[in-house]
């Protein structure tokens, strides 16, 4: 109980030394409020962009591997992948017969074409030639109309599914099913669109796509052109014996010998994960000791007031401890103070950050600032209250009162 007591006394006290040196707590408070605003904001920043990277993936699917010529971050030369032979339908079609881990599959290729309806031209359009497993391949929910089936599929027919872009581009006031857009030179019945899916690492949209079927593909632009088979696992818990089970399967329709390297890669979306926290790692390190730079520079600019403040009050110590107050009380009492000071700047450094975190969000990188950021905040200012507190506050515990009544 005693311990409560005193703790709410030296509050009281750290409350009216704080009052009554306003300039000087103030200049104290500042080096900590640009501290913890540059620790927030680049913790928000960490967090935003994070959140950003794992929402740009999820298009890649966690449950999904791709069996293509080349591997995502290969380490050979790329004229070394472009060597290999293409992945054709005839290994798909062998890939599926002997898959027994796989929930589903399809091969997909692609090409960029110019897309027209009327008056209307959209450049660059990445159209994809794929089968009707692709819907449950990778879970494409339709926002409009359906995806096409498997007769019309493989019955080449000339049905198309756009992406939310183009229907913005081409029918912003309209109903798009049913409306025959042109692929190149060639026509096409829009039966569906996918819904908004956003971009992939922010490199290309994943909204500016056409899908077709991929016999109509072929017939059209070809069917020399090495294919994606994109593989559902039936268990997200089993997808490295899914993997094995794949490579294997793939070398022997590919008559790989045995020693010889795979010449085709089993990408997945851990690959993006892993380089993207190599890459990162290193740099969010930097960045959390550059910004807790100025921390410390403010954890020592508040230790040298505080023991300013001490000496200033010698005879106040003095009397405290000559009328019974212990080593513990004083010590309280300075550390107390300091903390005070500290979390006082953190709170103000919080409340500034957050909406400069807001302009930065708007128009510089994604950012954001969840609960743990803001403990975080208030964390490291009581953390660096106690270290920039705790030399003055041991130093007058340790005044001798009787030399200290007699400071002048």
């Amino acid at each position: 109980m005693n311990f409560w007591i005193e703790i709410r006394e030296n509050l009281v006290i750290a409350y009216r030394a704080i009052t009554a040196n306003k300039l000087r707590s103030f200049l104290a408070t500042l080096g900590i409020v640009i501290g913890v605003t540059s620790v927030t904001l680049m913790q928000t920043a960490i967090e935003g962009i994070n959140r950003a990277f794992e929402k740009s993936i999820s298009a890649v699917g966690a449950d999904v591997l791709y069996v293509q010529k080349f591997e995502w971050f290969g380490k050979e030369d790329f004229s070394y992948y472009r060597n290999r032979k293409d992945i054709t339908m005839n290994q798909y079609e062998y890939l599926k017969d002997n898959t027994q881990s796989a929930a589903i599959m399809c091969p997909s290729t692609g090409t960029s074409k110019v897309l027209k309806y009327r008056d209307l031209v959209l450049e660059n359009v990445f159209v994809v030639g794929t089968t009707d497993e692709y819907q449950e391949t990778f879970g494409a929910n339709m926002e409009e109309g359906r995806f096409f089936t498997k007769n019309e599929s493989d019955g080449a027919y000339p049905v198309c599914v756009i992406g939310t872009d183009i229907r913005n581009a081409f029918f912003e006031n309209a109903d798009p099913i049913g409306k025959s857009i042109k692929i190149g030179t060639y026509s096409f019945r829009i039966i569906g669109v996918v819904e908004k899916q956003g971009s992939l690492l922010g490199l290309f949209s994943l909204d500016n796509r056409v899908l077709i079927p991929i016999e109509r593909f072929f017939n059209l632009f070809g069917g020399k052109r090495s294919l994606s088979i994109n593989i559902k696992a039936a268990d997200i818990n089993d997808m490295d014996e899914t993997k094995e089970e794949v490579r294997s399967i793939m070398r022997k329709a590919r008559k790989v010998d045995y020693g010889d390297r795979d010449d085709f890669g089993v990408n997945q979306q851990e690959a993006f994960k892993t380089t993207y926290e190599s890459l990162t790692s290193l740099i969010k390190i930097i960045g959390t000791l550059i910004t807790s730079l100025s921390l410390i520079v403010g954890s020592v600019g508040i230790a040298n007031i505080m023991f300013v403040s001490v000496k200033e009050r010698t005879k106040e110590i003095g009397i405290r401890k000559a009328i019974g107050a212990k080593r513990r009380t004083i010590m309280y009492q300075f550390l107390i103070e300091s903390v005070a000071i500290c979390l006082l700047g953190g709170l103000i450094g919080i409340m500034i950050a957050f909406p400069i975190s807001l302009i930065i969000d708007a128009y510089v990188l994604p950012t954001a600032m969840p609960l743990w950021v803001i403990l975080l905040g208030i964390f490291v200012s009581l953390l660096f209250g106690v270290l920039a507190g705790f030399f003055p506050a041991y130093s007058a515990s340790k005044m001798d009162p009787v030399e200290s009544l007699r400071y002048e």
